[in-house]
């Protein structure tokens, strides 16, 4: 019997690629989705006639614990939850809920209804906060200054805890920025990406950032939930930095979608004063060191071949409309 995998966050940016990787690796998928959400979205356009989908809202007590009973799986990778951080301070309530306690409810579901699943839980680099030293490891002292990072940070401290008291095979993955043509446009890479795009074919006359001086370690998505799977597969839980290990600069993420379109920024970029942060302490840099070693991972795809990736996704999308 093939090995079966339960994705909560199907729809999404990771839950997408990770059920095309899984599926071609022979595994059964099973996946969440909203009630009268998520299912007409074209991320699951590659795997809509393969994997098995359940409906619930895990927001309500319960739903979690019926869906991994019914799916009897062997491996579950947490993936849903709240993914834009600045909303996280107007949604307090529904943030800290849908992060810490759908996580804490998930475990209960495990120990209750498959106590041998092999369990991913996907957390953020916004756990150690904007001033912790770089590059950050999973011994990096915690100190969120966002109530995501904090939700997420309560969800993290409760995998390692559940998994030294009662045993299970828990582990945490601490996600630094990860990206893909699949990515929101909300987030900063694609707003970069379809803004080029549309200026490359004069349907956009400017791109309006804030600070350019940033630093984010930017992997492609493909590449992490590859990470993820190898988590799964390991013989021993653990928790683990999944990043590039390399930094780069909001400017340069500019520079090289421009490059990538084939035009020149000159006159094209405008730097709006209300959206500039404080500058940063220290960069924004992940060290994946633990998972090389015991993982045997190293993120694949570099820098440019990503931004490229996203700038011909948009440009290709822009086309077609």
């Amino acid at each position: 019997m093939p090995r079966r995998a339960l994705i909560t966050g199907i729809s999404g940016q990771d839950g997408s690629y990770l059920a095309e990787l899984l599926l071609a690796e022979g595994v059964e998928v099973h996946g969440v989705l909203r009630e009268g959400a998520d299912r007409g979205t074209d991320r699951l356009d590659g795997v809509r006639d393969a994997a098995t989908f359940h409906t619930g809202d895990l927001l309500e007590r319960g739903t979690l614990r019926r869906i991994v009973a019914a799916a009897v799986p062997d491996e579950i990778y947490h993936l849903a939850a709240p993914t834009f951080v600045p909303a996280s301070w107007e949604l307090l309530a529904d943030s800290v809920h849908g992060i810490a306690t759908v996580t804490a409810e998930l475990i209960e579901a495990v120990r209750a209804e498959a106590p041998g699943a092999h369990t991913v839980f996907a957390t953020s680099r916004e756990i150690f906060g904007p001033d912790a030293p770089s590059p950050q490891n999973e011994d990096t002292p915690c100190r969120p200054s966002s109530p995501y990072g904090v939700a997420k940070l309560a969800g993290h401290q409760l995998v390692g805890l559940l998994r030294e008291r009662d045993g299970l095979h828990l582990s945490s993955a601490i996600l630094f920025n990860h990206e893909s043509p699949r990515r929101d446009p909300a987030f900063i890479t694609r707003k970069v990406s379809a803004a080029v795009a549309a200026i490359s074919l004069g349907r956009q006359q400017e791109l309006v950032l804030g600070n350019t001086a940033a630093i984010r370690d930017w992997s492609a998505a493909t590449d992490i939930v590859a990470a993820l799977r190898l988590m799964a597969a390991a013989e021993q839980p653990g928790d683990y930095v999944l990043a590039s290990g390399v930094g780069h600069s909001v400017a340069q993420l500019v520079e090289t979608a421009f490059a990538c379109a084939g035009i020149e920024p000159d006159g094209r970029l405008r730097v709006d004063p209300a959206l500039v942060r404080a500058p940063e302490l220290h960069p924004v840099v992940g060290d994946p060191a633990r998972a090389h070693e015991r993982l045997g991972w190293r993120a694949e795809t570099s820098f440019e071949a990503l931004v490229a990736q996203m700038v011909e996704a948009d440009l290709a999308a822009l086309r077609r409309s």
